[in-house]
């Protein structure tokens, strides 16, 4: 049980009130990408060739990180930019096509960068919780401030 609270601690870490944005405009999936990253460029977190990496990727393969309905994980490699382990966490209250006809609109982007193959192991497992709780991801969609989503996230931080 230890264990577990260390590492929700960090997924309350990585999520800030800096990192998390609410939008209510209208967005294309690309436009959609650029904002999740936008924090995470801001921060030093990311440079701007990781969004490319992302629109690269999902060109080449499509929509890779719908993960599913309403929830989106964009990310590519760490060597694409990164440079810390880094989150950040959008809301789209229009939702966003991405092309992933059983999941789209999305609603929550969760952007993830990874300094190499297994750092994030455990953040992605914190987050699959978060994801796996649709009363909370309601909440987060719901959310009319960073303060509201924040709040639900520090549910986590108590576990």
């Amino acid at each position: 049980m230890f264990i577990a609270k260390v590492q929700i601690l960090m997924l309350t870490k990585l999520l800030t009130p800096d990192v998390i944005h609410i939008y209510h405009d209208d967005f294309d999936w690309r436009t959609a990408v650029k904002k999740g990253c936008e924090p995470l460029i801001r921060n030093g977190a990311i440079n701007a060739s990781y969004v490319d990496a992302i629109y690269r990727s999902h060109e080449a393969i499509g929509p890779y990180y719908v993960l599913g309905p309403g929830i989106a994980m964009p990310h590519s490699r760490p060597e694409d930019g990164v440079n810390r382990i880094a989150l950040s966490l959008t809301v789209f209250k229009q939702g966003v096509s991405f092309g992933s006809e059983e999941n789209d609109p999305v609603h929550l982007l969760v952007t993830l960068a990874a300094v190499d193959s297994n750092s994030h192991v455990d953040t992605i497992a914190q987050l699959a919780e978060l994801f796996m709780n649709d009363e909370d991801v309601r909440k987060i969609c719901g959310a009319d401030s960073v303060t509201d989503i924040t709040t639900v996230l520090e549910k986590y931080r108590k576990l």
